[in-house]
């Protein structure tokens, strides 16, 4: 574990020993990929808020996770998953979801169609495009390539197969290789995030987030 997932790994150990820097840190750290996963299922109106909702419950339950950076990537994805999954219901909408995703299970995924793809992609096209594929897809390619669980912290995030995610995940970026061809807008190299915009009215920040936790901590 080298770089930016040991800094992180540190600095999850630290803010579950109440450190409030260490989780401001956590938080600039994660909520932008966090922050484009959730655009994937409730799209741009919601997201902020649905975001905050699950930075809420993630600083209330930190005490309790156990991991390294990649498991708690893995982590707070399910919350956020679960968080927008419930504001879908309540709004009575559901993410449209192509194709019958049990076809997946057990097709291996090609070489490295993800090089192909994401290397054309710019910031700004990113999620545009994603939010054209089909939810099974997009939600793979958004875990795998912006969030950057491997296929088994997808597969648990997901409640899938990793063998799905991957097959789900190689043929959306081929799909956006298709996409791209068709879009001239779309230059060359990703920076791999959805561009961060500045925070709704209603949106929790990490500093809020810290000061929740804080008196969360109290109350107990």
């Amino acid at each position: 574990m080298l770089g930016d997932d040991a800094e992180l790994t540190t600095a999850v150990c630290a803010a579950q020993d109440g450190d409030e820097t260490a989780f401001r840190t956590v938080y600039r750290a994660v909520h932008p990929r966090l922050l484009g996963y959730v655009r994937t299922l409730v799209g741009d109106p919601d997201a902020e808020d649905v975001a905050s909702e699950a930075w809420l419950q993630i600083a209330r339950d930190l005490e309790r996770f156990s991991g390294d950076a990649d498991r708690f990537r893995g982590w707070a994805a399910r919350i956020a998953r679960n968080r927008a999954l419930d504001h879908i219901r309540m709004r009575g909408r559901r993410p449209a979801i192509g194709g019958d995703e049990t076809e997946l299970t057990g097709r291996a995924a090609e070489s490295d169609t993800a090089g192909e793809a994401i290397e054309a992609l710019t910031t700004d096209s990113t999620l545009s495009l994603i939010a054209r594929l089909p939810q099974d897809q997009a939600e793979a390619v958004v875990l795998r390539v912006v969030v950057g669980l491997d296929a088994k912290s997808a597969a648990e995030t997901l409640g899938k197969r990793a063998g799905a995610v991957r097959t789900a995940a190689h043929r959306g970026l081929k799909r956006l290789a298709e996409l791209l061809g068709d879009d001239p807008e779309s230059g060359s190299g990703l920076d791999a995030l959805p561009p961060q915009r500045e925070p709704r009215r209603r949106a929790v920040t990490s500093a809020t987030v810290t000061h929740t936790r804080a008196r969360t901590q109290k109350d107990m």
